[in-house]
């Protein structure tokens, strides 16, 4: 196996070799060096690899469902509330089982690059394969532009949804600074991402990350239960048209999240073990968001229309306050998420792909960031964005692509009879698989993109209308309510949040 330094004197094994060979030699490598290594080198190597150098099917796994759920999961209460509790429950569960498939042909698609550029003898060493390169080496540049111009907006607005959550969330533990001001203050701390090199150094990060998410999907679960129903609850949902495919497709942005699948995947020691990898984190994050979505729903119902943040309706507790620092933090991660194949795509344009220097390519990476920071101010709308990003960028990137892709890399009997990776019997093997993808390509096209698409634009350019660009403090309460002391644990469980106590009083007026 072949080293490569990425900068600052630190080494990473990347992996090469034919698609049954690809694996790292770790063990046998430590064991040449034990003799001529001190302890504290040692201890240092033990460490680097514990904390910084991930890639197997586990860091894979942690990756996966860790990008999925970050601030969907305080939005999803709010599609819940546009599309009703039973459509709720039932797009999550057609989401979930779309995007596993899709994210399987996607790595399908890798594997199947992958091995014919190796067998043409290229060398992976330094270069981390994107998802546009397998495009171009299996269909064309046409193909490849497409899948390039879709990605990489998609994964720019990805960052952007990062950065408005941020802002909306920490609003929720001091208003003293409006979400424009908290805005500029999370996007220079989102640059530091520029300093992590690949998907490789995120194993840390993804299983924290992981853990955080768990953690307030169970606070809202619990806290909504706890807190009961507030008077006068209405769950009127879908009551139109425009709101409740608005809310399907901040669900399909939700399993979205694999367009970073081939760069995760290109992490691995031994890529062959994602197949299944996505769908297991899928079944887990549906362990978290179908019951915080409907405990919040049922506890706060059409007022979580016009409270897109699921913490906007809980009462300010200590409990509250660290489940929006958690969510603050994993927002920074799926921040890099997100922005890391960006840069790796900014590298290869200006030429700094290969470089040696992280410290180089940090700097490098900084201009990738700017418009990312310049569009979260611009369009602060936390929850009515993902619609729309997820109608216009996700059902192309991480479903009709995909299935387009497939379906024409393994049209003749030839590609079929050699390719690397056969399609699952159970599912009926080439019938089952071009029968699944032209049902999701019509399923996405008509009811994401189409009705989707119209849904989320006509939802987006009423936030415009109402809120207007550049808006200094989107869906914040008015200021002028009294701020009133912290209640106990115990108690704040069952009082009134803000929101709906001005809710209460509207509906008593003479």
């Amino acid at each position: 196996m072949g080293e490569i330094n990425i900068g600052c004197g630190e080494k990473e094994v990347q992996l090469v070799g034919n698609y049954v060979e690809m694996n790292m030699e770790l063990g046998a490598e430590e064991g040449k060096n034990t003799t001529s290594t001190t302890v504290a080198m040692k201890m240092k190597s033990k460490l680097y690899k514990v904390f910084w150098h991930g890639g197997s099917a586990y860091d894979a796994w942690f990756s996966c469902a860790s990008n999925q759920v970050a601030q969907v999961l305080l939005t999803l209460p709010y599609s819940f509330s546009q599309l009703g509790m039973t459509s709720g429950i039932l797009f999550q569960l057609l989401y979930g089982v779309l995007g596993s498939w899709t994210a399987y042909l996607i790595s399908v698609l890798y594997l199947e690059y992958r091995t014919r550029k190796e067998r043409e003898k290229l060398d992976f060493r330094n270069h981390v394969i994107q998802w546009f390169e397998v495009l171009d080496g299996l269909l064309g540049k046409h193909w490849r532009n497409v899948g390039l111009a879709f990605n990489c907006t998609f994964l720019l607005f990805g960052s952007v949804i990062q950065l408005i959550a941020c802002a909306s969330n920490i609003y929720y533990i001091n208003d003293n600074l409006d979400k424009r001001t908290w805005t500029y203050i999370f996007g220079a701390c989102c640059a530091t991402t520029v300093f992590i090199p690949s998907f490789h150094n995120y194993r840390m990060w993804s299983f924290l990350g992981l853990i955080m998410t768990t953690f307030t999907a169970w606070y809202l679960t619990i806290a909504s239960l706890l807190h009961g129903q507030v008077e006068g609850v209405k769950h009127s949902g879908p009551t139109r048209l425009v709101l409740y495919f608005t809310g399907a497709t901040n669900i399909l942005y939700t399993f979205g999240g694999h367009a970073v699948t081939v760069e995760i995947m290109h992490a691995m020691w031994k890529p062959q073990k994602f197949k299944a990898i996505y769908l297991f984190a899928t079944l887990y994050v549906l362990t978290l968001t179908l019951p915080s979505a409907a405990a919040v729903y049922w506890a706060f119902g059409d007022l979580l229309l016009d409270h897109a943040n699921a913490f906007a309706l809980l009462p300010k507790t200590p409990l509250r306050d660290i489940a929006v620092i958690l969510m603050l933090i994993h927002q920074f991660i799926t921040f890099g998420f997100a922005c890391t194949p960006l840069y790796f795509v900014w590298e290869k344009a200006i030429g700094m792909h290969h470089c040696k220097s992280l410290c180089k390519r940090a700097a490098a990476r900084l201009p990738v960031v700017i418009p990312i920071w310049f569009l979260a101010i611009v369009f602060p709308f936390f929850g009515p964005i993902n619609s729309t990003v997820g109608s216009l960028l996700v059902s192309f990137t991480v479903y009709i692509i995909p299935a387009l892709a497939y379906m024409i890399t393994f049209k003749s009997a030839a590609a079929r009879e050699n390719a690397v990776e056969q399609p699952p019997k159970y599912l009926g093997r080439w019938t089952g698989a071009y029968t699944i993808n032209i049902f999701v390509v019509v399923w996405v096209f008509v009811v994401g993109f189409g009705f989707g698409g119209w849904a989320s634009m006509t939802n987006f350019i009423h936030q415009i209308d109402t809120f207007g660009f550049f808006t200094k403090c989107y869906q914040c309460p008015p200021q002028h309510i009294p701020s009133t002391p912290p209640p106990s644990l115990l108690t704040a469980a069952f009082a009134p949040s803000p929101a709906a106590l001005n809710h209460s009083l509207r509906h008593h007026q003479p």
